[in-house]
């Protein structure tokens, strides 16, 4: 098979012609570190290398794009890499970047958990879903959950004086402020216990 052309397109993708028809679209760096230029003859097993190692890097790009906003967990990565450029493709590229400690789910269940503590407010119960939702290992949440938990009847007794503070002075208040807490994961005893602390 012969290549007869190579059109860059846009975000850095080339197009490549063989036989003169249209073959596929790949990573332009991928391209241009191949060796493989217009004119020249390419096999199947070497068009396959180069798809699949362009599917790596592209991997690796994205995987990069992802976590520069924030931290994400492995499973965060995994979920968005696999339906664009498949299995062996994001698991390589997520490999790499674990390998530079760019991705660490250790690192990024405690940061969140910390976030959903402090920011949130959620009670343990509910930091460990999030966190497995997340994909984290639930053994790893637990161990960090431990580390970080406040005690919950003060984070409700915080709660009360300042979110359910006007909720309150009547039964139809309070009832949605224990609502409200029963969706952040506290159990109703110690929601009673911080309710008869305040009160």
């Amino acid at each position: 098979m012969l290549i007869t052309g190579a059109e860059e397109r846009k975000k850095g993708r080339t197009a490549l012609f063989i036989d003169g028809e249209y073959a596929v679209s790949i990573d332009t760096v991928t391209f241009m570190s191949s060796g493989f230029r217009v004119g020249a003859d390419i096999d199947d097993d070497e068009l396959y290398e180069l798809i699949r190692t362009s599917k790596i890097n592209r991997a690796k790009e994205k995987a990069l794009y992802l976590i520069e906003y924030r931290a994400r967990s492995r499973k965060e990565i995994e979920d968005k890499l696999v339906p664009l450029f498949g299995e062996e493709a994001s698991e390589l590229a997520i490999e790499r970047l674990e390998e530079l400690g760019l991705i660490n789910d250790e690192d990024f269940a405690r940061e969140f958990a910390r976030q959903l503590f402090e920011n949130r407010h959620y009670s343990a119960q509910r930091v460990s879903f999030e966190l497995m939702k997340k994909g984290i290992d639930r053994g790893l949440a637990d161990e960090i959950i431990s580390e970080l938990e406040p005690d919950p009847v003060e984070q409700i007794e915080r709660l009360l004086r300042t979110k359910y503070s006007r909720c309150l002075d009547d039964e139809k208040g309070r009832q949605r402020a224990i609502n409200g807490l029963r969706a952040m994961g506290f159990s109703w005893y110690d929601i009673k216990d911080a309710m008869d602390g305040i009160s």
